[in-house]
């Protein structure tokens, strides 16, 4: 599976959280609190929720400022998951 379609696959994933979990204000999580699979997936939703997704550096950038912001969606689709 290439990258773009994984990055939409997951996206989608995400999607089924993210818009209930970004619409509230969440506090950013602690480096210290998340797993490192929960910020890898969050990365992930974050790129594929990115504004240029056409655009890898910049899906990149917006997903390495904005992760935090998806860690519970992250971790709804991981404890799904379980």
């Amino acid at each position: 599976m290439n990258t773009s379609r994984r990055i939409l696959l997951t996206g989608l994933a995400g999607l089924a959280v993210a818009p209930t979990a970004v619409a509230a204000p969440v506090p950013s999580a602690e480096p210290a609190e998340v797993t490192v699979a929960e910020e890898r997936f969050a990365r992930t939703i974050a790129t594929a929720h990115a504004p240029d997704i056409t655009c890898a550096r910049q899906a990149e950038r917006y997903a390495d400022a904005h992760w935090p912001e998806y860690v519970v969606a992250a971790r709804a689709v991981i404890g799904a998951r379980v």
